[in-house]
């Protein structure tokens, strides 16, 4: 995907490039200025008389494709940006290979938990303070 991001984004900067070219190849309605200065009579000797029609053309085009092509490589960024981040939310966790025959049931075993015993728990009163209580300890 990454690739793909960086040759659309390459043929990002060309289409801005040419764009720029058919905008400054363009006459102005004045018949002069920087169109005429780098060859906007030279575009009619190219393209005939409706040479403003074609560059008119192409520029609306070129246009079309740039916010097009700008739009599909924002939703490309946010894609891989939220791609990033889903990888990076969970912790990987590598369990140990063990081999199937040394898992037996005696080896899998819950672990004890002894009972404690009634008379040893008691509640704090509400009459009594808690600092005024004795420490109580278990009975053995």
């Amino acid at each position: 995907m990454s690739i793909v991001i960086w040759l659309l984004t390459f043929v990002l900067v060309l289409l801005s490039v040419f764009l720029v070219l058919i905008v400054l190849a363009q006459k102005s309605k004045s018949d002069g200025g920087v169109g005429a200065a780098l060859g906007g009579g030279m575009t009619e000797a190219t393209f005939g008389a409706e040479s403003g029609n074609v560059l008119a053309t192409m520029t609306r085009n070129g246009a079309i494709a740039f916010f097009v092509l700008s739009f599909g490589l924002y939703l490309a960024h946010i894609a891989r940006e939220k791609s990033a981040r889903a990888e990076s939310i969970l912790p990987k966790i590598e369990v140990p290979a063990t081999p199937a025959a040394a898992v037996t049931p005696a080896a899998v075993s819950a672990p004890s938990v002894e009972p404690v015993p009634a008379a040893s728990i008691s509640l704090p009163s509400a009459s009594t303070p808690a600092a005024a209580q004795a420490p109580v300890e278990p009975a053995k």
